[in-house]
């Protein structure tokens, strides 16, 4: 009840500040139709409820965002109580560590969309038209940044698998190529064809927060090895 009144407080707020988060998706919209003024572009609402259905979702969407910090406390005061205090030191550390990056993705494919609709404009045949569906549009643009924003958060869960024991360090890192080759396809899917250096910049990105998961990771199993010698659980190589 109290993370359901947040959101209604946060949504409410929200739906108030959805013409500038308007104007901020439709920016691609206008430099294509000043780029090519032939042809016909612009945002289309296919009902009559479908202009305020839009602000519906971006006011839901928004809100969820704004009202984070009161579902996840009431998130981790629930799971607190189970945790042991290792448990605890590790939940905090991978949080501070996804929420920025979480973030941070969101940011960069925000940078990032602008470019896709535009390059998607350059494939539209000569006479047609683009009419962007105003709830299909929005979808596109919000699943998009999301999308990136997980990407970032991948690394952390990396991190978390190796402390589990699930995944050592060392078959982290023995991934490399395929983590490299995954980065630069989805930076290449994700920018223009023509725009290289932001290709470059997102897979860089990507690569570079890889191998500082794997680089924790084997700081973590070196710790662990060394802890485990030292109760006599693991034999003594060195020895």
């Amino acid at each position: 009840m109290i993370c359901a009144a947040a959101l209604v407080v946060a949504m409410t707020i929200a739906f108030f500040v959805t013409d500038p988060i308007i104007d901020f998706i439709t920016a691609p919209i206008d430099r294509i139709s000043e780029e090519h003024p032939e042809v016909l572009v612009g945002l289309t609402f296919s009902s009559v409820t479908s202009p305020f259905d839009l602000r519906m979702r971006m006011a839901f969407s928004i809100g969820i965002f704004l009202a984070a910090p009161v579902w996840l406390w009431q998130i981790w005061a629930y799971i607190m109580p189970a945790l042991t205090r290792k448990e605890i030191k590790y939940t905090i550390g991978f949080v501070a560590a996804a929420i920025p990056l979480f973030f941070a993705g969101c940011y960069v494919g925000s940078l990032v969309v602008p470019h896709v609709i535009e390059l998607m404009a350059t494939f539209t045949p000569e006479g047609a038209n683009n009419l962007y569906e105003g709830k299909q549009f929005y979808d596109f643009t919000l699943k998009l940044m999301l999308v990136v924003g997980v990407a970032f958060v991948l690394p952390v869960f990396l991190v978390a698998l190796n402390v589990a024991g699930i995944m050592s360090g060392k078959a982290i890192i023995k991934g490399w190529r395929v983590a490299v080759l995954v980065a630069a396809v989805f930076a290449a899917l994700a920018t223009p064809a023509a725009d290289v250096v932001s290709m470059l910049l997102l897979a860089g990105i990507l690569v570079v927060l890889f191998f500082a998961a794997a680089g924790v990771s084997m700081i973590f199993d070196r710790r662990k090895n060394k802890r485990l010698k030292a109760e006599g659980l693991l034999p003594d190589t060195d020895a």
